[in-house]
């Protein structure tokens, strides 16, 4: 019946793993050329962000979203393992055998992207079987959506995108504002709070350019009740335990 108040209403932070080679790095703007390599252990980092408070792992098989194929399992299946707390994944899943191979892996949501644009009934049927385990991942440059790695920009815009959506089982919406990927230059409040406005029943997480504590208190202020942190937590920006106090409605300052 609207958007929700999001004033002191917690948001959920997912740490973001990206895996290439078997490696955790950062790309800015989505580029392969543009690469930083944060650590050799990914199942290291999965425990180490858990410890201070992560209840839910955002993992992208970004080798896996060039190729169109899952690549990086024995990353992701030890993530798993270390973790203990829930994980959704995305990168290069494109048809039911990657769907069925990534969730015997044990994770609990998969994000599909590319294909939602390329064969939504596929997906909408896919979201149907597997209900409340498939998040749809909307990419979008300049407000349009962005597929294969985004390598390729359509001509759909991502809110329209959204709605053709709105009526399928999923468990949540991760809009992704390419622009500021890896930029640490601020969030697309505005673009993601009109998508918590155009499906106000799904759970819409933001993703790309938060850069710290304050951009979080602007998208919990907004309403928006997920967002994914990578680049702000790896640099030192962001620290995810006081990230977390302050998020709550006991630590929102007014």
């Amino acid at each position: 019946m609207g958007k929700p108040d999001g004033k002191g209403r917690p948001v959920i932070l997912y740490p973001a793993i990206d895996l290439r080679g078997g490696r955790c790095v950062r790309l800015r703007q989505g580029d392969y050329a543009q690469e930083t390599v944060f650590g050799d252990d990914p199942a290291a980092l999965a425990r180490q962000w858990v410890a201070q408070g992560a209840t839910f792992l955002h993992l992208v098989d970004l080798d896996g979203a060039r190729e169109g194929r899952p690549i990086n399992g024995p990353s992701v299946r030890a993530i798993l393992e270390a973790a203990g707390v829930p994980c959704q994944l995305g990168g290069g899943i494109r048809s039911e055998a990657h769907l069925e191979e990534v969730l015997s892996w044990g994770v609990a949501r998969v994000i599909l992207g590319s294909k939602a644009l390329e064969s939504p009934q596929w997906c909408q049927q896919v979201a149907q079987r597997y209900p409340g385990r498939i998040a749809l991942g909307v990419d979008a440059r300049d407000g349009r959506v962005a597929v294969h790695g985004w390598l390729q920009t359509s001509d759909v815009l991502a809110v329209d995108l959204v709605r053709r959506a709105a009526d399928w089982p999923l468990a949540a919406v991760i809009y992704t504002d390419i622009s500021r990927d890896g930029m640490l230059g601020g969030v697309n409040v505005e673009a993601t709070a009109a998508l918590c406005q155009a499906v106000p029943h799904l759970h819409v997480i933001a993703s790309g350019g938060v850069s710290g504590v304050n951009d979080l208190l602007r998208l919990q202020a907004a309403g928006v009740p997920g967002a994914i942190i990578g680049r702000a937590l790896y640099e030192g920006r962001l620290e995810l335990r006081e990230a977390l106090q302050r998020l709550s409605p006991s630590g929102a300052t007014g």
